[in-house]
């Protein structure tokens, strides 16, 4: 692979983008390949966006991710989908979680959430929408959305030769191990 790949996860703080960019980072690692990663952490624990650029291939030399140029986007709440578009490529697959986080400002009734924003982005590009935190809610604990979103992101991505489970392993709260597997497992076979 010389081509690098890039991808962008976005999201709310609380939602666990960070756990799922530091699997897949992991496992890109372990896969032999050079994995670039930055986090932007916006007042994640008061609900603030959260998003993380993965870049990978033979040789990256820059973890960011220019407008235009993510082949992928991984939105956690449905805004940051929109939010973030100007940086995925013309071709490029955006994974949206069918799911809202109201903002401060819409809270306050300042601002209104969003209309039409599947049709919207869906004009855009090739979108993939389903409801990462039901299915997880249908597992057990909603807290495991974050895995069914990396799930849908890999089988999006057609990224294999990895053993996910190991990584899950590896990076998840003892006791929550089989969850996660089977939400990773969830995610893989939506689309």
């Amino acid at each position: 692979m010389s081509e690098v790949k890039n991808i962008l996860l976005v999201g709310v703080g609380g939602q666990g983008t960070i756990l799922a960019s530091k699997i897949l980072s992991e496992a890109l690692v372990e896969a032999g390949y050079d994995v670039k990663m930055s986090e932007v952490h916006g007042m994640s624990q008061r609900g603030g966006n959260v998003s993380t650029q993965i870049r990978y291939g033979d040789k990256v030399y820059s973890p960011i991710i220019g407008l235009g140029a993510a082949d992928v986007i991984v939105a956690f709440e449905k805004m940051e989908a929109l939010r973030w578009v100007e940086y995925l490529k013309k071709d490029g697959k955006i994974v949206i979680n069918d799911f809202e986080i109201p903002s401060a400002p819409i809270l306050m009734g300042k601002a209104a959430y969003p209309g039409a924003i599947v049709e919207t982005l869906s004009e855009k590009a090739d979108v993939l929408v389903f409801g990462a935190a039901d299915i997880a809610k249908g597992l057990g604990n909603s807290r495991v959305m974050n895995i069914v979103l990396l799930g849908a992101l890999v089988k999006a991505m057609n990224i294999q030769g990895i053993d996910w489970e190991e990584r899950i392993r590896k990076n998840v709260k003892k006791g929550f191990e089989e969850l996660n597997i089977r939400a990773f497992q969830a995610g893989y076979n939506i689309s």
